[in-house]
């Protein structure tokens, strides 16, 4: 490792969103933490480290083997991550650290205690920002008095990228760093967000896959894993993918869907939801309103996507494409979360899906690392 490269874990790395925001800010992946082989191997897939860098498991049972990466760990810069917090509600009157469901946020604290990195990110649901105060007294109660800590909701729109999701993060560091001046640091990259028309723009159509059930097939009607294409560049391309020259597309395919999802599909007009008349004849939930109103909804190519979720594993109901009747492909889905379009997703396209539901949009980590290398 050459000297003066700012060293990165990941715990709770998934397929690698918020690594890679660092990684183009300038940090250095060096060590990552993720439960599901399946994520691990996506972030494996798009990264050059050793296996000895990984550590696939509970992050329980990482902790228990520490002495065991001491020497790995030993000049971390910063560590980032989003540890569960299923214990987490507002009407739990219990401190988060002492609810059994939230041994994942003990567990992260604990890492950080052991390894002591100069820096630390946080990145949880927004609802946290009302249990701050007592997030901050546990990261005291096990750090000292040694690291500066504060917290903010960020919403990547207001950092070029296209899609309306608020998250709450809670950065801390042990340099004498008011980190309030971090935060000014990210406000200051805010920028008008790409809307969706710029993120399909140059993608090629995609028709329904014919047979249920079929996970092997391919062809230009449904789409590709992989295949050998010809960008058409506008302002987006080079937003998530700077200079580089890409000169294939991963992970654009559609998947089946029924003939009355189909129609569905077809006739809801761009920004329309489940109760919209143009589909009441055929909304299937239609006694159902009140409850499966966004059981459908169009996207508006004039606006930024809904937060993409893991929820697209199941379908794509709520992300409908605003000119084609089919629900958004994996590709397109990563381009809202602001991977570039030579990160590649393994897995079955399910899981593509879902890691890309889960993971920090790229750009919204960049805008957090370039705000922390100030002051390294």
């Amino acid at each position: 490792m050459e000297k003066g490269k700012f060293l990165m874990a990941d715990l709770f790395a998934g397929c690698g969103g918020l690594s890679l925001g660092l990684e183009q800010a300038g940090f250095t992946p060096w060590f990552a933490n993720e439960i599901n082989p399946q994520f691990c191997n996506t972030y494996k897939f798009n990264h050059d480290l050793p296996d000895a860098n990984y550590f696939v498991g509970d992050i329980n049972n990482l902790n228990k083997r520490l002495s065991d990466y001491e020497d790995l760990l030993g000049d971390i810069t910063i560590v980032c991550g989003g540890p569960p917090c299923q214990g987490f509600s507002m009407a739990n009157r219990q401190r988060l650290i002492n609810d059994k469901r939230n041994n994942l946020y003990k567990a992260y604290i604990y890492f950080l205690s052991k390894v002591r990195p100069k820096f630390f990110i946080m990145e949880n649901v927004r609802g946290m920002a009302k249990r701050s105060d007592e997030i901050k007294q546990d990261f005291k109660d096990f750090l000292g008095n040694e690291y500066q800590y504060d917290c903010a909701i960020l919403n990547a729109q207001d950092y070029g990228i296209p899609q309306n999701r608020e998250r709450f993060f809670f950065i801390g560091n042990r340099m004498g760093i008011d980190v309030k001046r971090i935060f000014d640091e990210i406000i200051k990259q805010k920028r008008d967000p790409f809307v969706l028309r710029d993120v399909l723009f140059g993608l090629p159509k995609l028709g329904n896959k014919e047979k249920k059930g079929a996970k092997n097939i391919e062809n230009s009607i449904s789409g590709f894993t992989e295949i050998e294409y010809t960008y058409i560049r506008n302002e987006f391309y080079s937003f998530i993918n700077g200079d580089n020259e890409i000169n294939k597309l991963y992970n654009h395919k559609n998947r089946y869907n029924n003939s009355r999802d189909i129609e569905i599909f077809g006739m809801l007009p761009q920004g329309a939801n489940s109760l919209h008349p143009s589909i009441q004849d055929i909304m299937p939930y239609s006694s159902r309103n009140h409850i499966f109103k966004d059981k459908y909804f169009k996207l508006d190519e004039s606006k930024v996507s809904k937060t993409i979720t893991a929820h697209m594993k199941f379908d794509c109901h709520m992300y409908i494409h605003p000119w084609e009747a089919r629900g958004l492909s994996p590709r397109e889905a990563a381009r809202v979360q602001t991977f570039p379009d030579n990160y590649i997703f393994t897995g079955s396209q399910n899981l593509w899906y879902a890691q890309i539901g889960n993971a920090v949009p790229v750009k919204l980590s960049e805008a957090i690392g370039n705000a922390i290398m100030k002051f390294l």
